[in-house]
């Protein structure tokens, strides 16, 4: 027996097609809301979501799954007078 450990293969990460602010995109399987907004460089304190035509509270964001087909709409807020 070899002193050496077994690379484990990493399993592919397997893909949805989402659509966001009407542009179609592709998410992982099972990432959440919040690391979407995380992904895409927006500053989550500044945002609302509607995820397939449903206001999704801040606090759900770590919890909520994408599911294939979802459409999430993302509106920032803008300060100013």
């Amino acid at each position: 027996m070899s002193g050496g450990s077994a690379v484990k293969p990493v399993p592919p990460v397997e893909t949805i097609q989402i659509v966001v602010n009407g542009e179609p995109r592709v998410a992982q399987r099972g990432q959440t809301l919040l690391a979407l907004v995380e992904s895409l460089g927006i500053a989550p304190d500044r945002v609302a979501i509607e995820m397939d035509r449903r206001i999704v509270k801040r606090p759900e964001w770590g919890v909520t799954r994408l599911n294939g087909g979802a459409s999430i709409e993302i509106v920032q807020f803008v300060g100013g007078g």
